[in-house]
This record gives structure tokens, sequence and C-alpha cells, in this order.
């Protein structure tokens, strides 16, 4: 009996922090943390054995799962506790369970509810535990219900400017065709716009993905879109307009900045991500994106500085997006994602491409 206490207890604190409490915590989802982790293995591992055009649809699934996963874990351990306390209580149940098993039955047929009435408790504390179980059956049940329609209107928040963004940054989008656009539409006040659209769409992120971190495994809707290859074109532009252009939103590209840094932080805080120095972007790669946009008409810094302050700006979000990248299989965008073609790294290119 003792320990069917336990494991309820152990169950309603991980249930309660996980969903209930609405704030970051790293221990989330204590139980069925390596389980989660081992379930996201195994679709990565079937999804290098689909065909290139199902593989987006196939990894788009896990989300879902993954909620319903969360739930029937948390089901199955609540069954487990009551069944053992249920065992306790054996004689005051008729006709008495001959195992344990017979108590695992009669608890899963209490929190579902589904009895048939072949096992009647009889005494108070078998009737007190069936009364606790099938009240633990409805607040589950409640908080499936609840939880999905927040993560899916947390979901749709999340894509509405992902979609948007396609307009000036392209698809797979890009930090430098945002700044590209703007310029060739004559359209200046809209870059400001996008940094302070994207600034309010950090924050939200930042609340709601690190509270239900389930977030961060559902996928863009649409293909060629990730909402964290977006979200790394944005930054890519601040980093862009505060390092080496003279003048336009830079003001609004700083505070998002602060909030873009910000995210990527809690990110790499919760997945617990090793951090690097890499810049993820190599100088002639820079001089290539300088050069076009010297042509559209902007005013460049001198080029050796602005290096200088764009390589130091985006150590500090670089590592984290492309390790996230990684980790969630997102396809590649300019200067977010697999970086193994650039040609510093040829050689490890080439053993890639061996293997």
């Amino acid at each position: 009996m003792a320990t069917g206490l336990l494991v309820n207890l152990i169950a309603f604190y991980d249930l309660f922090k996980s969903v209930v409490l609405p704030r970051p915590s790293i221990n989330k989802f204590v139980i069925f943390r390596r389980s989660f982790f081992a379930l996201w293995s195994f679709w990565l591992w079937a999804n290098e054995r689909q065909s290139p055009a199902r593989r987006e649809g196939w990894l788009a699934t896990f989300g879902p799962v993954a909620v319903l996963f969360m739930f029937g874990m948390w089901a199955i351990v609540f069954v487990f506790g009551y069944a053992f306390i249920i065992d306790g209580f054996h004689d005051q149940i008729k006709p008495p369970p001959t195992d344990f098993w017979d108590s695992f039955y009669f608890s899963a047929t209490t929190l579902v509810p589904l009895s048939y009435g072949d096992l009647v408790p009889e005494g108070l504390g078998a009737r007190a535990t069936v009364i606790f179980e099938s009240a633990t059956g409805v607040g589950v049940a409640a908080l499936v219900i609840t939880l999905l329609f927040s993560l899916y209107e947390a979901f749709q928040r999340r894509e509405e400017l992902v979609v948007t963004l396609d307009a000036i940054a392209g698809a797979p989008p890009s930090g430098v065709q945002i700044l590209e656009t703007v310029a060739e539409r004559q359209m200046p006040g809209k870059l400001e716009e996008t940094f302070d659209e994207w600034r309010a769409w950090m924050a939200a992120v930042l609340e709601s993905h690190l509270a239900y971190p389930v977030l961060f495994y559902f996928r863009s809707s649409h293909d060629n879109e990730a909402w964290l290859n977006s979200f790394g074109a944005v930054m890519d532009a601040v980093a862009l307009v505060i390092s080496s252009l003279d003048g336009p939103a830079e003001g609004s590209a700083r505070l998002t900045l602060t909030i873009g840094n910000h995210l990527v932080e809690d990110m790499v805080w919760y997945f617990n991500f090793p951090r690097t120095d890499d810049v993820g972007v190599e100088r002639a790669e820079f001089e290539q994106a300088l050069d076009r946009l010297e042509k559209l008409g902007y005013k460049l810094h001198p080029r050796d500085k602005a290096w200088e302050q764009f390589s130091h700006i985006r150590r500090k979000y670089a590592f984290g997006l492309n390790a996230m990248s990684r980790r969630f299989a997102i396809i590649p965008a300019q200067w977010i994602g697999d970086r193994s073609y650039i040609p510093h790294r040829s050689g490890r290119a080439a053993r890639r491409r061996s293997s």
C-alpha cells in the first residue's frame, strides 16, 4: 500500500509540474524523460528509412503522438499505483483479488472507467480508493483536452508569422533575403515592423515552449518552412543591421537581439547543449552577403570592423540554433542547420559523403 501511495504522489507531482504549472522547469517529465527521448530517437531512425518526399510528414506526426504518449505513461503509472493500494485492501473487495494482476485489472477499469461489476469494493478503504482513482481518471482526461487546446493555440500563433515571413525572406528563409526584399520594394518601414513583430513572437515562444517543451517537436505545416529557420533568418538580419549597415531600424534590431538571445539561452539551458564559439558563417560568405546588399544601395560599415562585430553577435546564438536544428532534423537554410559543406570543413564533408 505504501508503494502505491509513493508512486501516485510522484505521478501527481510530475503531472502538476509538467501540465498544470505554466512555467519553465528543467525537471519536467521526470517519470518518462528517457522514454520520451528514446521515442524521438526511434522516430529519427524510422525517418531515415522513409522516402525523401515522406520524411517531413513522418516527423510532423511526432508532436501529437508525443502528447498522447505522455498522458498514456501517466495513466499507466496511476493504474500501477492504485493497483498496489487496492491490493492492500483485497479483503475489502468481493470477490477478493487472487493476485496483483486482478488488482491491476480492477484499477485499470476504475481509472478509465469501464468497471463491469465483477469486483465490488465493500470496505471503507477500498471504496475511498475507488473514488479517488475515478476522480483521477476524470482529471487526467480533462487535462488532456485542456492541454491539447493550449498546445494547438500556441502552435497556430507561432506559425502565423512563420508563414507571413515567406513574402520577404523566401523559403527556406534567409536573413540576407529579408534585407534585399525590403530594399528592392522600397519598404524601409517594413524592416522595423518585422523586427517589432518578431520580438513579440520571440517572447511568446519563450513563454509557451519552455512551459510546454513538447511544442518544440511540432513542425511547421508547409514545405521548406521551419519555425527555427525563420527565427534564425530574423536573427541574422538583426545581426547584419547592427554590425554592417548604416541606419535602417538599428534601435528595433537591438531590442529584438536581446529577446532573441534570451530565447536561445533558455533553449540551450533546457536541452543542455554544449557551448561553442563557432560563428557558423565563413568570412567569404559574409563578404558575399555584403556585396549583395551594397548593390541594392545599403551603406556599409568598414568591412573588417563589421565582420568583427557580426562574429561577436552571432556567436551568442548560432551554436544554439544549429544544435536545435540538428536535434529536430530541421531542413537546412542559409547559415542555419548542416554546415558541413563550408570550405574549412571540406575534410569532414568528404568523410560524411564517403560514409
